[in-house]
């Protein structure tokens, strides 16, 4: 797990400096607790499916910013002067997979080259959110701020020049889905957050 992890690897740390500074008489966790931080926003906090809050609670994580939104954590960066502040947001891998299907390597990895290969035939840059969710049955969905949608007026467009390189086929053969869905707009949040396929406007994929 990741936060027990972490825990791991800053506890090692504190000994081995506790060791390389010569202080007696003091274990790691009497010299100094470990203190971990996440960047969960007020927004995560009102979206019931991620697991991770849970997790975090457990381990004693602290989230300096649950008090506030996510447009206002990019506004406080902007006037940082941050170059990233208004990057698209990048959630782990985890997000994108429906509710039972496992997170498996063989999945997180069909995942991460499906997005890179959306961004690279639609030419996204970073400021764009792109995601390819996993949906039960083995689904690929691809899910597109709705900017992009607008731009062309035509999901069906989409769907079309992504397969035309090889998406679906990509997907099936090479990644490890079971079909290509189609594109539908993005929402912001874990798949298990997001409408059913028929609630959501969508463009079918035909290979």
């Amino acid at each position: 797990h990741l936060y027990s992890t972490l825990n791991s690897v800053a506890n090692a740390f504190m000994e081995q400096y506790i060791d390389n500074n010569n202080i007696d008489g003091q274990s790691g966790s009497d010299q100094q607790k470990v203190i971990l931080y996440n960047g969960t926003n007020a927004d995560d906090t009102r979206d019931p499916t991620r697991l991770g809050l849970q997790a975090a609670s457990n381990f004693s994580v602290h989230s300096p910013l649950d008090q506030i939104t996510k447009d206002e954590v990019r506004q406080a960066a902007k006037y940082l002067g941050l170059s990233n502040w208004n990057a698209a947001a990048s959630p782990c891998l985890r997000s994108r997979l429906d509710m039972g299907v496992m997170a498996t390597e063989e999945h997180l990895r069909a995942i991460e080259f499906a997005e890179a290969f959306v961004r690279e035939v639609l030419e996204l840059d970073e400021t764009i959110n792109a995601r390819v969710r996993m949906l039960s049955g083995g689904k690929a969905m691809v899910e597109l701020d709705n900017s992009i949608i607008e731009s062309v007026d035509d999901y069906d467009f989409l769907a079309t020049k992504l397969n035309d390189r090889g998406f679906g086929d990509k997907c099936i053969n090479e990644w490890g889905f079971k079909k290509f869905g189609g594109v539908r707009g993005f929402k912001t949040g874990s798949v298990a957050a997001m409408p059913k396929d028929h609630d959501a406007p969508l463009a079918a994929a035909t290979l």
